[in-house]
Protein backbone atom coordinates (compact mmCIF):
# COMPACT_ATOMS: atom_id res chain seq x y z
CA UNK A 1 0.00 0.00 0.00
CA UNK A 2 0.93 3.65 -0.38
CA UNK A 3 0.78 6.37 2.26
CA UNK A 4 -2.55 7.65 0.96
CA UNK A 5 -4.13 4.21 1.43
CA UNK A 6 -3.84 4.56 5.21
CA UNK A 7 -6.70 6.96 5.93
CA UNK A 8 -6.08 7.17 9.65
CA UNK A 9 -2.30 6.98 9.82
CA UNK A 10 -1.76 9.75 7.29
CA UNK A 11 -3.38 12.09 9.86
CA UNK A 12 -0.96 11.04 12.60
CA UNK A 13 2.63 12.11 13.40
CA UNK A 14 4.32 8.99 12.05
CA UNK A 15 6.99 8.43 9.40
CA UNK A 16 5.75 8.06 5.82
CA UNK A 17 6.72 5.25 3.45
CA UNK A 18 7.62 7.78 0.80
CA UNK A 19 10.10 9.83 2.84
CA UNK A 20 13.71 9.25 3.72
CA UNK A 21 14.69 10.16 7.27
CA UNK A 22 17.35 12.88 7.16
CA UNK A 23 17.59 13.54 10.90
CA UNK A 24 16.22 11.87 14.02
CA UNK A 25 13.84 13.48 16.47
CA UNK A 26 10.22 14.36 17.25
CA UNK A 27 7.88 14.97 14.33
CA UNK A 28 5.67 17.47 16.17
CA UNK A 29 7.08 19.21 19.24
CA UNK A 30 4.84 22.26 19.19
CA UNK A 31 2.15 21.19 21.68
CA UNK A 32 1.81 21.32 25.45
CA UNK A 33 -0.67 19.48 27.69
CA UNK A 34 -2.83 22.61 27.73
CA UNK A 35 -3.35 22.20 23.98
CA UNK A 36 -4.86 18.74 24.46
CA UNK A 37 -8.65 18.41 24.87
CA UNK A 38 -9.79 17.73 28.42
CA UNK A 39 -12.74 15.61 27.30
CA UNK A 40 -12.62 12.16 25.64
CA UNK A 41 -13.20 11.78 21.92
CA UNK A 42 -16.79 11.14 20.86
CA UNK A 43 -17.95 7.55 20.35
CA UNK A 44 -20.96 6.26 18.48
CA UNK A 45 -24.01 6.65 20.71
CA UNK A 46 -24.30 2.91 21.44
CA UNK A 47 -20.85 2.88 23.09
CA UNK A 48 -19.24 4.56 26.09
CA UNK A 49 -15.72 4.93 27.47
CA UNK A 50 -14.68 3.20 30.66
CA UNK A 51 -11.39 3.69 32.51
CA UNK A 52 -10.65 0.18 33.73
CA UNK A 53 -9.56 -0.40 37.31
CA UNK A 54 -7.17 -3.33 37.02
CA UNK A 55 -6.84 -3.51 40.80
CA UNK A 56 -10.30 -5.10 40.59
CA UNK A 57 -9.89 -8.81 39.77
CA UNK A 58 -13.30 -8.90 38.11
CA UNK A 59 -12.16 -6.20 35.66
CA UNK A 60 -8.98 -8.12 34.83
CA UNK A 61 -11.19 -11.14 34.13
CA UNK A 62 -13.27 -9.04 31.73
CA UNK A 63 -10.11 -7.98 29.88
CA UNK A 64 -8.93 -11.60 29.85
CA UNK A 65 -12.22 -12.79 28.35
CA UNK A 66 -12.22 -10.04 25.71
CA UNK A 67 -8.65 -10.84 24.65
CA UNK A 68 -9.25 -14.58 24.75
CA UNK A 69 -12.20 -14.37 22.39
CA UNK A 70 -11.05 -11.60 20.08
CA UNK A 71 -7.28 -10.99 20.14
CA UNK A 72 -4.47 -12.70 18.21
CA UNK A 73 -4.93 -16.12 16.65
CA UNK A 74 -3.15 -17.80 13.75
CA UNK A 75 -4.43 -17.52 10.20
CA UNK A 76 -6.14 -20.93 10.11
CA UNK A 77 -7.77 -20.42 13.55
CA UNK A 78 -6.17 -23.41 15.27
CA UNK A 79 -4.17 -21.51 17.92
CA UNK A 80 -5.13 -18.47 20.01
CA UNK A 81 -3.12 -16.52 22.59
CA UNK A 82 -4.33 -17.10 26.15
CA UNK A 83 -3.29 -14.18 28.36
CA UNK A 84 -3.88 -15.30 31.94
CA UNK A 85 -5.08 -12.81 34.59
CA UNK A 86 -1.63 -13.16 36.19
CA UNK A 87 0.01 -12.26 32.86
CA UNK A 88 -2.18 -9.17 32.49
CA UNK A 89 -1.41 -8.11 36.06
CA UNK A 90 2.29 -8.34 35.15
CA UNK A 91 2.06 -6.73 31.71
CA UNK A 92 -0.24 -3.83 32.54
CA UNK A 93 0.83 -2.78 36.04
CA UNK A 94 4.51 -1.96 35.64
CA UNK A 95 5.99 0.69 37.98
CA UNK A 96 4.41 4.08 37.29
CA UNK A 97 1.34 2.59 35.58
CA UNK A 98 -1.70 4.81 35.34
CA UNK A 99 -5.27 3.66 35.65
CA UNK A 100 -6.44 6.15 33.01
CA UNK A 101 -4.12 4.58 30.39
CA UNK A 102 -6.19 1.36 30.52
CA UNK A 103 -8.96 2.36 28.18
CA UNK A 104 -12.09 0.30 27.66
CA UNK A 105 -15.20 0.66 25.50
CA UNK A 106 -18.50 -0.75 26.72
CA UNK A 107 -21.89 -1.17 25.11
CA UNK A 108 -23.93 1.63 26.65
CA UNK A 109 -27.02 -0.52 27.22
CA UNK A 110 -25.51 -3.75 28.55
CA UNK A 111 -22.15 -2.45 29.91
CA UNK A 112 -20.42 -5.34 28.12
CA UNK A 113 -16.69 -4.70 27.53
CA UNK A 114 -16.15 -4.84 23.77
CA UNK A 115 -12.83 -3.06 23.19
CA UNK A 116 -9.59 -2.30 25.01
CA UNK A 117 -6.26 -0.54 24.54
CA UNK A 118 -3.46 -0.04 27.06
CA UNK A 119 -0.47 2.14 27.69
CA UNK A 120 2.31 1.87 30.25
CA UNK A 121 5.14 4.36 30.86
CA UNK A 122 8.58 3.43 29.54
CA UNK A 123 11.87 5.22 29.09
CA UNK A 124 13.39 4.59 25.67
CA UNK A 125 16.92 5.08 24.45
CA UNK A 126 17.02 5.78 20.71
CA UNK A 127 20.69 5.91 19.69
CA UNK A 128 21.67 7.69 22.90
CA UNK A 129 18.63 9.98 23.07
CA UNK A 130 16.64 9.15 26.23
CA UNK A 131 12.92 9.73 25.80
CA UNK A 132 10.01 9.49 28.24
CA UNK A 133 7.51 7.42 26.29
CA UNK A 134 4.53 5.13 26.44
CA UNK A 135 4.35 1.52 25.32
CA UNK A 136 1.02 0.82 23.60
CA UNK A 137 -0.34 -2.72 23.56
CA UNK A 138 -3.39 -4.98 23.58
CA UNK A 139 -5.53 -3.06 21.10
CA UNK A 140 -8.48 -5.43 20.86
CA UNK A 141 -11.97 -4.98 19.45
CA UNK A 142 -14.75 -7.54 19.54
CA UNK A 143 -14.91 -9.46 16.27
CA UNK A 144 -18.51 -8.42 15.63
CA UNK A 145 -17.62 -4.72 15.87
CA UNK A 146 -14.65 -4.57 13.50
CA UNK A 147 -16.67 -2.53 10.97
CA UNK A 148 -17.45 0.24 13.48
CA UNK A 149 -14.02 1.93 13.03
CA UNK A 150 -13.40 1.91 16.74
CA UNK A 151 -9.64 1.40 16.43
CA UNK A 152 -8.77 4.92 15.21
CA UNK A 153 -10.77 6.66 17.92
CA UNK A 154 -9.31 4.35 20.58
CA UNK A 155 -5.77 5.14 19.44
CA UNK A 156 -6.56 8.85 19.52
CA UNK A 157 -8.10 8.56 22.97
CA UNK A 158 -5.18 6.74 24.58
CA UNK A 159 -2.87 9.26 22.85
CA UNK A 160 -4.89 12.13 24.34
CA UNK A 161 -4.57 10.69 27.84
CA UNK A 162 -0.84 10.16 27.44
CA UNK A 163 -0.29 13.65 26.00
CA UNK A 164 -2.05 15.16 29.03
CA UNK A 165 0.89 13.79 31.06
CA UNK A 166 3.33 15.68 28.80
CA UNK A 167 4.47 12.49 27.05
CA UNK A 168 4.57 12.76 23.27
CA UNK A 169 6.32 9.63 21.99
CA UNK A 170 5.25 6.00 22.03
CA UNK A 171 6.46 2.57 20.97
CA UNK A 172 4.14 -0.09 19.56
CA UNK A 173 4.39 -3.25 17.48
CA UNK A 174 2.20 -5.05 14.99
CA UNK A 175 2.34 -8.06 12.73
CA UNK A 176 0.86 -5.95 9.93
CA UNK A 177 2.75 -3.28 8.02
CA UNK A 178 1.74 0.31 8.81
CA UNK A 179 3.47 3.63 8.08
CA UNK A 180 6.36 3.13 8.83
CA UNK A 181 8.31 0.44 10.70
CA UNK A 182 11.57 1.54 12.26
CA UNK A 183 12.57 -2.14 12.35
CA UNK A 184 11.21 -5.61 11.68
CA UNK A 185 12.20 -8.78 13.52
CA UNK A 186 11.41 -12.37 12.60
CA UNK A 187 10.02 -15.07 14.88
CA UNK A 188 11.98 -18.27 15.46
CA UNK A 189 10.69 -21.40 17.19
CA UNK A 190 12.52 -24.19 19.00
CA UNK A 191 10.55 -27.38 19.57
CA UNK A 192 10.77 -28.96 23.02
CA UNK A 193 7.82 -31.37 22.98
CA UNK A 194 7.84 -32.10 19.25
CA UNK A 195 5.19 -34.90 19.20
CA UNK A 196 2.64 -32.59 20.83
CA UNK A 197 3.50 -29.75 18.46
CA UNK A 198 3.02 -32.12 15.56
CA UNK A 199 -0.31 -33.35 16.94
CA UNK A 200 -1.74 -29.81 17.08
CA UNK A 201 -0.41 -28.81 13.65
CA UNK A 202 2.24 -26.39 14.91
CA UNK A 203 5.19 -28.45 13.59
CA UNK A 204 4.62 -30.60 10.47
CA UNK A 205 6.65 -33.74 9.86
CA UNK A 206 9.35 -32.84 7.30
CA UNK A 207 9.63 -34.95 4.17
CA UNK A 208 11.92 -37.93 4.68
CA UNK A 209 11.83 -37.74 8.48
CA UNK A 210 10.11 -39.92 11.06
CA UNK A 211 8.61 -38.92 14.40
CA UNK A 212 11.38 -40.79 16.19
CA UNK A 213 14.05 -38.87 14.28
CA UNK A 214 12.35 -35.56 15.10
CA UNK A 215 12.18 -36.43 18.78
CA UNK A 216 15.88 -37.29 18.72
CA UNK A 217 16.70 -34.05 16.89
CA UNK A 218 15.14 -31.90 19.60
CA UNK A 219 16.24 -33.97 22.61
CA UNK A 220 17.71 -31.97 25.49
CA UNK A 221 19.83 -32.98 28.48
CA UNK A 222 17.98 -33.47 31.73
CA UNK A 223 20.22 -31.06 33.68
CA UNK A 224 21.77 -27.67 33.00
CA UNK A 225 25.53 -27.35 32.51
CA UNK A 226 26.38 -23.83 33.73
CA UNK A 227 28.00 -23.77 37.17
CA UNK A 228 26.33 -21.28 39.49
CA UNK A 229 23.08 -21.06 37.52
CA UNK A 230 20.12 -20.44 39.84
CA UNK A 231 16.75 -18.71 40.01
CA UNK A 232 16.89 -14.93 40.38
CA UNK A 233 15.75 -13.49 43.73
CA UNK A 234 15.03 -9.94 44.91
CA UNK A 235 18.55 -9.53 46.31
CA UNK A 236 19.89 -9.88 42.74
CA UNK A 237 18.01 -6.82 41.45
CA UNK A 238 20.85 -4.27 41.82
CA UNK A 239 23.40 -6.53 40.11
CA UNK A 240 21.01 -7.51 37.30
CA UNK A 241 20.09 -3.85 36.82
CA UNK A 242 23.74 -2.87 36.47
CA UNK A 243 24.56 -5.73 34.09
CA UNK A 244 21.49 -5.32 31.88
CA UNK A 245 21.91 -1.54 31.70
CA UNK A 246 25.48 -1.91 30.43
CA UNK A 247 24.47 -4.57 27.92
CA UNK A 248 21.48 -2.68 26.50
CA UNK A 249 23.57 0.43 25.84
CA UNK A 250 25.15 -1.45 22.91
CA UNK A 251 21.85 -1.32 20.97
CA UNK A 252 20.18 1.42 18.93
CA UNK A 253 16.70 1.03 20.40
CA UNK A 254 16.43 -0.10 24.01
CA UNK A 255 14.49 0.42 27.21
CA UNK A 256 16.11 2.17 30.17
CA UNK A 257 15.09 0.24 33.29
CA UNK A 258 14.96 1.43 36.89
CA UNK A 259 15.66 -1.04 39.67
CA UNK A 260 11.94 -1.10 40.48
CA UNK A 261 11.22 -2.05 36.87
CA UNK A 262 13.82 -4.82 36.99
CA UNK A 263 12.16 -6.14 40.13
CA UNK A 264 8.75 -6.08 38.47
CA UNK A 265 9.65 -7.44 35.05
CA UNK A 266 12.16 -10.10 36.06
CA UNK A 267 10.63 -11.40 39.30
CA UNK A 268 7.09 -10.00 39.58
CA UNK A 269 5.88 -12.18 42.45
CA UNK A 270 8.32 -14.42 44.32
CA UNK A 271 5.48 -16.06 46.25
CA UNK A 272 3.34 -17.05 43.28
CA UNK A 273 2.66 -20.75 42.73
CA UNK A 274 4.69 -22.33 39.92
CA UNK A 275 1.59 -23.15 37.88
CA UNK A 276 0.66 -19.43 37.81
CA UNK A 277 4.18 -18.11 37.34
CA UNK A 278 4.59 -15.74 34.40
CA UNK A 279 8.28 -14.83 34.19
CA UNK A 280 11.25 -17.14 34.68
CA UNK A 281 14.55 -15.40 35.46
CA UNK A 282 17.92 -16.93 36.28
CA UNK A 283 21.38 -15.63 37.17
CA UNK A 284 24.86 -17.14 37.14
CA UNK A 285 27.08 -16.70 40.19
CA UNK A 286 30.84 -16.88 39.68
CA UNK A 287 33.14 -18.49 42.29
CA UNK A 288 33.89 -15.03 43.72
CA UNK A 289 30.13 -14.42 44.19
CA UNK A 290 29.78 -11.85 41.42
CA UNK A 291 26.92 -12.12 38.96
CA UNK A 292 28.20 -12.88 35.46
CA UNK A 293 25.08 -13.71 33.46
CA UNK A 294 21.33 -13.26 33.47
CA UNK A 295 18.65 -14.88 31.32
CA UNK A 296 14.85 -14.83 31.36
CA UNK A 297 11.78 -16.02 29.51
CA UNK A 298 8.05 -15.63 30.05
CA UNK A 299 5.01 -17.86 29.68
CA UNK A 300 2.25 -17.18 27.19
CA UNK A 301 0.22 -20.30 26.38
CA UNK A 302 -1.88 -20.70 23.26
CA UNK A 303 -5.24 -22.42 23.30
CA UNK A 304 -5.60 -25.17 20.69
CA UNK A 305 -8.91 -24.97 18.84
CA UNK A 306 -10.65 -28.02 17.42
CA UNK A 307 -8.17 -30.66 18.58
CA UNK A 308 -9.41 -33.75 20.43
CA UNK A 309 -6.05 -34.57 22.02
CA UNK A 310 -4.74 -31.24 23.32
CA UNK A 311 -6.42 -28.03 24.47
CA UNK A 312 -3.31 -25.86 24.81
CA UNK A 313 0.40 -25.61 24.14
CA UNK A 314 2.71 -24.10 26.73
CA UNK A 315 4.93 -21.51 25.06
CA UNK A 316 8.04 -19.85 26.47
CA UNK A 317 9.11 -16.53 24.94
CA UNK A 318 12.68 -15.30 25.21
CA UNK A 319 12.78 -12.14 27.32
CA UNK A 320 15.84 -10.14 28.44
CA UNK A 321 19.34 -11.42 29.09
CA UNK A 322 22.88 -10.12 29.52
CA UNK A 323 26.40 -11.43 30.02
CA UNK A 324 29.68 -9.97 31.19
CA UNK A 325 31.34 -11.87 28.32
CA UNK A 326 32.92 -9.27 26.02
CA UNK A 327 30.77 -6.60 27.68
CA UNK A 328 33.55 -3.99 27.67
CA UNK A 329 34.44 -4.59 24.01
CA UNK A 330 32.85 -2.85 21.00
CA UNK A 331 29.88 -4.78 19.68
CA UNK A 332 31.67 -5.48 16.37
CA UNK A 333 34.91 -6.79 17.92
CA UNK A 334 35.41 -10.13 16.14
CA UNK A 335 36.97 -12.00 19.03
CA UNK A 336 34.41 -10.54 21.39
CA UNK A 337 31.55 -11.65 19.14
CA UNK A 338 32.86 -15.23 19.04
CA UNK A 339 33.23 -15.32 22.82
CA UNK A 340 29.74 -13.90 23.31
CA UNK A 341 28.31 -16.37 20.81
CA UNK A 342 29.83 -19.31 22.69
CA UNK A 343 28.52 -18.01 26.00
CA UNK A 344 25.00 -17.36 24.72
CA UNK A 345 24.80 -20.81 23.15
CA UNK A 346 25.53 -22.39 26.52
CA UNK A 347 23.27 -20.00 28.43
CA UNK A 348 20.29 -20.51 26.14
CA UNK A 349 20.76 -24.24 25.90
CA UNK A 350 20.35 -24.19 29.67
CA UNK A 351 17.30 -21.94 29.27
CA UNK A 352 15.80 -24.57 26.96
CA UNK A 353 16.48 -27.25 29.57
CA UNK A 354 14.86 -25.12 32.27
CA UNK A 355 11.86 -24.58 30.01
CA UNK A 356 11.62 -28.33 29.43
CA UNK A 357 11.75 -28.94 33.20
CA UNK A 358 8.87 -26.45 33.56
CA UNK A 359 6.81 -28.42 30.97
CA UNK A 360 7.00 -25.94 28.12
CA UNK A 361 6.31 -27.33 24.66
CA UNK A 362 8.10 -24.75 22.50
CA UNK A 363 10.48 -21.83 22.99
CA UNK A 364 9.94 -18.74 20.81
CA UNK A 365 12.39 -15.93 20.14
CA UNK A 366 12.65 -12.94 17.84
CA UNK A 367 15.78 -11.94 15.94
CA UNK A 368 16.34 -8.98 18.27
CA UNK A 369 19.17 -8.42 20.80
CA UNK A 370 22.05 -10.83 19.99
CA UNK A 371 19.72 -13.75 19.29
CA UNK A 372 21.11 -14.18 15.77
CA UNK A 373 24.28 -15.56 17.35
CA UNK A 374 22.66 -18.69 18.78
CA UNK A 375 19.27 -19.40 17.19
CA UNK A 376 20.47 -21.62 14.37
CA UNK A 377 22.98 -23.60 16.44
CA UNK A 378 20.32 -24.34 19.08
CA UNK A 379 17.93 -25.67 16.41
CA UNK A 380 15.48 -22.79 16.33
CA UNK A 381 13.61 -22.75 13.05
CA UNK A 382 12.44 -19.64 11.19
CA UNK A 383 8.72 -19.02 11.54
CA UNK A 384 6.42 -17.24 9.12
CA UNK A 385 5.68 -14.42 11.57
CA UNK A 386 7.31 -11.00 11.64
CA UNK A 387 7.00 -8.22 14.22
CA UNK A 388 7.19 -4.61 13.09
CA UNK A 389 8.39 -1.93 15.52
CA UNK A 390 6.93 1.58 15.32
CA UNK A 391 7.73 4.89 16.96
CA UNK A 392 4.90 7.42 17.34
CA UNK A 393 5.79 11.10 16.83
CA UNK A 394 9.45 10.28 16.32
CA UNK A 395 11.54 9.84 13.19
CA UNK A 396 14.49 7.48 13.39
CA UNK A 397 16.84 5.95 10.89
CA UNK A 398 16.04 2.30 10.10
CA UNK A 399 17.30 -0.23 12.64
CA UNK A 400 18.50 -3.68 11.63
CA UNK A 401 16.13 -6.45 12.68
CA UNK A 402 18.66 -9.29 12.87
CA UNK A 403 17.93 -11.06 9.60
CA UNK A 404 18.89 -10.57 5.95
CA UNK A 405 16.74 -9.90 2.88
CA UNK A 406 16.97 -13.58 1.96
CA UNK A 407 15.40 -14.43 5.33
CA UNK A 408 18.59 -15.85 6.85
CA UNK A 409 19.95 -14.74 10.21
CA UNK A 410 22.30 -11.75 10.20
CA UNK A 411 25.02 -13.08 12.45
CA UNK A 412 27.44 -10.29 11.53
CA UNK A 413 25.49 -7.06 12.12
CA UNK A 414 22.77 -8.63 14.27
CA UNK A 415 19.80 -6.56 15.43
CA UNK A 416 19.85 -3.05 16.86
CA UNK A 417 16.53 -3.65 18.63
CA UNK A 418 16.66 -4.39 22.35
CA UNK A 419 13.06 -3.89 23.44
CA UNK A 420 10.99 -7.05 24.03
CA UNK A 421 7.30 -6.30 23.53
CA UNK A 422 4.77 -8.65 25.13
Amino acid sequence: KKDEDYRFWKTQPVARFSEQVESEGPIDSSKTPDDIPAEPYALLKEFEWDTLDLEDKSIIMEVYELLYGNYVEDTDSTLRFSYSPEFLDWALKAPGWRKDWHVGVRVAGTKKLVAFISGIPVTLDVRGKVIDSAEINFLCIHKKLRSKRLAPVMIKEVTRRINKQNIWQALYTAGVVLPKPVSTCRYYHRSINWPKLNDVGFSPLPYGMTRAKMVAKYALPSETSTAGLRRMVAADVPAVHELLTKYLRKFELSQVFSQDEIRHWMIHDEEIADEKRVVYSYVVDSPDNTLTDFVSFYKLPSTVLGNSSHNSINIAYSFYYASTTSLELPRDDKAGVLNLQSRLQVLFNDALILAKQANFDVFNALTLLDNSLFLEDLKFGAGDGFLNYYLFNYKAFPINGGYLENGKLDGINRSGVAVVML
